[in-house]
């Protein structure tokens, strides 16, 4: 029974995702389809016609899937090594950079959720 309410939950994801798309086609945006499927998503969340919890344990198993995700960049990156070759130090930099500015930023905002968290309790 697990199995098919994750299979279920990733299927709500999807639909989100396709719909994103379906926008972005339709529209002729520039901002990615994926992009606004989640916008959706978060928007139904907020407005809570749709609970976090109906798609969890999808979201759960995608989460911790998620590094065999990126390693087709990382492959595509290294089999276009010449590309970066003249600016390695400068990709390195930049990378350490925004590794840093992200997570400063995501440290922020969780402590702002916190606070707000505990504001309200």
């Amino acid at each position: 029974m697990d199995l098919i309410r994750m299979i279920m939950h990733i299927i709500i994801l999807y639909f989100f995702y396709y719909a994103g798309v379906w926008i972005q086609k339709w529209f002729d945006l520039v901002i990615p389809g994926s992009i606004i499927g989640m916008l959706l998503l978060l928007g139904l969340f907020y407005t809570k016609l749709i609970k976090p919890k109906w798609i969890a344990m999808g979201t759960s198993l995608v989460l911790s899937h998620m590094p065999l995700l990126f390693l087709p960049v990382t492959a595509g990156t290294i089999v276009y090594l010449e590309l970066f070759s003249g600016s390695g130090l400068w990709l390195v930099a930049i990378a350490f950079t925004s590794t840093l500015l992200v997570m400063a930023v995501t440290g922020m905002t969780a402590q702002f959720f916190a606070r707000r968290r505990e504001q309200h309790d």
